[in-house]
């Protein structure tokens, strides 16, 4: 079982860059997991925007925000991260992070593929 928890959400103003993190607990290597960052604006179903193999291979990103957005993993300190560039309102939505068992060099950004949710960090977008 691995414990996922988010952090930092919270307002911020258009075009300030966001960084979230994602802590996994060191029950279980942290290395083993695909991991991939998902979204839920208000009034819309989620959304897989980020994964991240356990062993190597490409990231891979929604269509409409590859390019603005960049996730990334510390092995070392079970932590994942997101950052997001030029963040405008559309951004607005409660980001969560999520995880799956496998040992891969491929990702998925299908929510039903992974096991394990954190409960999410609300970033708002507004001037």
């Amino acid at each position: 079982r691995v414990h996922l928890v988010e952090t930092g959400g919270g307002p911020v103003q258009p075009g300030v860059p966001l960084t979230l993190s994602c802590q996994g607990s060191d029950v279980l290597p942290f290395r083993d997991y695909n991991l991939a960052w998902f979204r839920q604006a208000p009034g819309k179903e989620r959304e897989g925007i980020a994964c991240i193999p356990s062993r190597g291979g490409n990231a891979l990103y929604a269509d409409d925000l590859e390019g603005r957005i960049a996730i990334s993993r510390d092995h070392a300190n079970h932590l994942l991260s997101l950052q997001i560039d030029n963040p405008n309102p559309g951004d607005t939505a409660m980001y969560s992070c999520a995880g799956v068992h496998r040992i891969a060099s491929v990702c998925s950004r299908a929510a039903s593929d992974y096991t394990h949710f954190g409960p999410g960090t609300l970033v708002t977008i507004s001037s």
